[in-house]
């Protein structure tokens, strides 16, 4: 997963620019960018139960990855939706 910001520059409003993800589908292999709101966070107890997921914009299949610290470090910056997952 990468990140990368777009808009800013010399004169642009003081708000921050959009962050767009690039992800792959593991179903139909193609490779596309996301913004923060097409991507959820779920943060477990344990780096098994820590993970991304998204649906796919060609295929619409629904995919979930693992997120090691620095992908939940990347993702949360960027403004991506979290929820964290409790065990009780």
């Amino acid at each position: 997963m990468d990140t990368f910001g777009t808009g800013g520059g010399p004169g642009a409003p003081a708000t921050p620019p959009e962050v767009i993800f690039r992800a792959s589908c593991p179903e139909c292999r193609t490779s596309f960018e996301l913004s923060a709101d097409a991507l959820r966070l779920a943060i477990g107890g344990s780096h098994r139960t820590t993970f991304y997921s998204f649906t796919c914009p060609d295929c619409g299949s629904s995919v979930r990855k693992p997120a090691g610290d620095r992908i939940v470090e990347l993702l949360t910056d960027g403004g991506v939706r979290t929820m964290r997952l409790h065990i009780g």
